[in-house]
């Protein structure tokens, strides 16, 4: 598995509105192929700023499976608005 990592800073003060969206983002992600998990971490010394975990099967089925389909057009319609600049994404194999 694949576990997608994003920070992402949010517009101060729009902190509540991002989360009301992001629970509607959580079902559209939800339906993508090879999606396993989301979760999603307010950070605590930087309240605007959001970690959001989510596993995958594979890389491509972030990177194309759900990247280039109109699911990726509706999560991001919906929470890009609440973004401070662009989200930091990165991926790691997961291991135990």
């Amino acid at each position: 598995m694949i576990m997608e990592t994003a920070f992402m800073d949010i517009v101060p003060g729009k902190e509540l509105e991002f989360e009301a969206a992001m629970d509607k983002a959580k079902a559209v992600v939800a339906q993508a192929k090879g999606f396993h998990v989301i979760h999603v971490h307010r950070g605590v010394e930087k309240p605007s700023t959001y970690l959001i975990a989510i596993g995958w099967d594979t890389l491509e089925d972030h990177m194309v499976g759900f990247r280039e389909s109109e699911l990726f057009t509706q999560w991001r319609g919906l929470i890009g608005p609440f973004f401070a600049n662009a989200p930091e994404v990165t991926h790691w194999n997961l291991f135990d």
